[in-house]
């Protein structure tokens, strides 16, 4: 029988990400992969034509919905699936890569990397530099934010219905020092391309709800045979 996609994404996720410090090479090999998927092979369908229960309809949500695939000390999978004009805010990923596959739809993007952080308290706030402020269409190339690089604070407006396969490494955790953390941007106006950025409480009006996934299921704990560490 032929491997599904999300399990040859799964296998490459587990080969790359058990190592201690993956390289571009390996983290290249993840975003081919990623690249291959689409909304049917992780059980969605955008507009479910076909009126499947076995599918979920991404034009039929009417939140912002994640799905839940994988996730273990080294990474996680997930969907996140947007109703047109819902924004995920601003949010960042610290001491995470973060492998994002536009599945359908059409997202404006805002990110930024920090220049200058700063901790007053419990609070982060500081000056950052724009990286991304545009919107893309699928189907478009994966993008990939490193800890320190790539649009690591960034937030997410869905212009249609939209659906976001991501893979984090390693995932978010409080108990190891990984949690979300949310952020308001303040443009200067005198730095075209520059933001103040102030960490702010979880917004009240952002609401994720979960749904179940309904993709090919995924054997855990196998590593991608043709996975190559040279």
């Amino acid at each position: 029988m032929e491997k599904s996609r999300i399990q040859t994404l799964y296998e490459t996720c587990n080969a790359v990400f058990s190592q201690e410090r993956p390289t571009i090479q390996q983290i290249q090999c993840v975003k081919n992969h990623l690249d291959k998927v689409e909304a049917a092979d992780v059980g969605i369908d955008e507009f479910n034509l076909h009126g499947s229960p076995n599918l979920i309809c991404g034009k039929g949500l009417s939140e912002i919905t994640y799905i839940h695939i994988h996730e273990c000390n080294n990474f996680s999978i997930g969907i996140f699936c947007f109703p047109a004009g819902r924004t995920f805010p601003l949010h960042d990923h610290p001491g995470m890569t973060v492998l994002s596959k536009l599945l359908y739809g059409s997202v404006h993007i805002k990110a930024y990397d920090w220049i200058m952080e700063k901790k007053s308290g419990c609070r982060t706030s500081g000056i950052a530099g724009a990286v991304t402020n545009g919107i893309f269409k699928a189907p478009c190339e994966p993008s990939v934010l490193f800890p320190r690089s790539g649009g690591n604070i960034h937030s997410f407006t869905a212009l249609t219905p939209s659906a976001i396969l991501d893979v984090l490494s390693p995932p978010y955790s409080e108990e190891f020092g990984r949690p979300s953390t949310y952020f308001m941007d303040f443009p200067i106006p005198s730095l075209p391309g520059y933001a103040i950025l102030e960490e702010r409480d979880l917004p009240d009006d952002l609401v994720v709800t979960g749904a179940s996934y309904l993709g090919p299921s995924v054997e855990i704990g196998k590593n991608f045979a043709g996975f190559s560490y040279n």
